[in-house]
């Protein structure tokens, strides 16, 4: 271990430094251990907090003057570089600025948005911010449901270079692009300064991990009656205890039924092995209409894939739009005939077979598929066969005429 990686790591408490040992295995790894410092470690210039603020967490006093800040460790880090090692510390100030972006929005009535685009609406961390603004009484709104009005920022030649560093500009190019910016700018502040004439009200929209927050203005988009605004987790997926008492007579009703779904398929696979264990396999019995239904379906199932099946088995089940799983097997032995069976087992003979390396002499599968089909295309199969083999004497007659003349050339050098 490096000076440098070893210092990052007397940075942690003693507790943690057996943590991370714990958690690197038996070999030494220069890269994980990287991470797991870089995993424990904040930058607190770029804490979404006041690091300043002795208040925010009574407790945990300033950020400034605290001895798990690098800075205050002997200059470890760099010259002025202030970065957290005590993960539960920082996560703990980053939750009660969150707590008091709530507050702020209740007491002087601010629409509090998150980040969180509708289409990522059911991810768990998304539903866990959602469910905290719900429980704290909140109309939840998400980017899709608003528009936003942040506050411009002036171009400057600075910002301008830096946008463009990639390109070889000329300093008349760079004027140009900065006159097009501040004309845009000053459309923008225009429209900040109209704001609130235009219906939009004061906003916080914030970030979900960090809580970088940034006040804007608002408008809620108006929505049809059909539109839905509701982006809390489905009940499926709430604790019985968040639930109203008609909620949770649906989540008990649902999860018995659930139970006895999960006790048939035990069940079943019970069944199954038990049979597995016994001598059906060496049955001498003919197949029962039962068996040949079971083995036709199982075979239209996982055999047949869903071109075929529309092509050459569009009928295979009948009308059962309106029948259980349990109906359908009982309407499809009640027409079940025995074409239907020969059907399936023509159409898997077809597609069993083997190409690549394999052909009709070389492999079991594909020499009795050969066999079987010449007693239905036996004149066709022969017009291909005779095809190939008359190339085929076309070829070897061209291939006796060349040893032929290289036989003679080593008939020459011998003499």
């Amino acid at each position: 271990m490096t000076i440098s990686l070893g210092v990052g790591v007397a940075l942690f408490e003693p507790g943690e430094q057996q943590m991370m040992l714990e958690t690197m295995g038996e070999e030494f790894n220069v890269y994980q251990i990287n991470r797991m410092i870089n995993n424990r470690t904040y930058d607190l210039e770029k804490a979404s907090f006041d690091v300043a603020d002795k208040t925010l967490v009574a407790k945990a006093g300033s950020c400034i003057e605290c001895p798990f800040n690098a800075a205050n460790q002997g200059n470890l880090f760099g010259e002025g570089k202030m970065v957290c090692i005590k993960a539960a510390c920082f996560e703990t100030k980053k939750t009660k600025l969150f707590l008091n972006l709530i507050d702020k929005s209740k007491k002087d009535n601010i629409l509090l948005i998150p980040e969180i685009r509708q289409y990522w609406a059911d991810e768990e961390k998304n539903q866990l911010v959602i469910s905290q603004l719900e429980n704290n009484g909140l109309k939840v709104y998400l980017l899709d449901d608003v528009e936003v009005i942040e506050t411009p920022i002036e171009p400057t030649m600075d910002t301008i270079k830096i946008e463009y560093q990639h390109y070889d500009y000329s300093e008349d190019e760079l004027k140009a692009e900065l006159d097009e910016a501040m004309q845009s700018y000053k459309e923008d502040l225009e429209t900040y300064n109209s704001a609130e004439k235009n219906g939009f009200v004061n906003g916080i929209v914030f970030h979900l991990e960090t809580y970088q927050n940034k006040n804007v203005f608002i408008k809620v988009i108006e929505k049809s009656k059909n539109d839905s605004s509701e982006y809390s987790a489905p009940l499926a997926n709430r604790k019985i205890a968040d639930c109203t008492p008609g909620e949770q007579i649906v989540k008990i009703n649902e999860r018995e039924i659930r139970k006895q779904q999960i006790e048939d398929n035990k069940q079943f696979e019970e069944v199954v092995q038990m049979i597995r264990e016994t001598d059906y396999i060496d049955t001498k019995k003919t197949l029962s209409v039962d068996e040949m239904v079971a083995f036709s379906i199982s075979l239209f199932e996982n055999n047949v894939d869903y071109t075929a099946q529309q092509k050459c088995f569009s009928k295979f089940l009948g009308d059962t739009s309106k029948m259980t799983r349990v109906e359908t097997v009982a309407h499809f032995k009640k027409n079940f005939k025995k074409e239907i069976f020969h059907k399936l087992i023509r159409y898997i003979l077809t597609k069993q077979v083997h190409f690549g390396e394999s052909n009709h002499f070389n492999n079991l599968t594909n020499i009795s598929f050969y066999n079987a089909m010449q007693g239905y295309y036996k004149s066709k199969i022969a017009d291909i066969e005779n095809s190939y083999a008359e190339k085929r004497n076309k070829r070897e007659a061209r291939l006796k005429e060349r040893i032929a003349v290289l036989e003679k050339k080593i008939q020459e050098l011998n003499d």
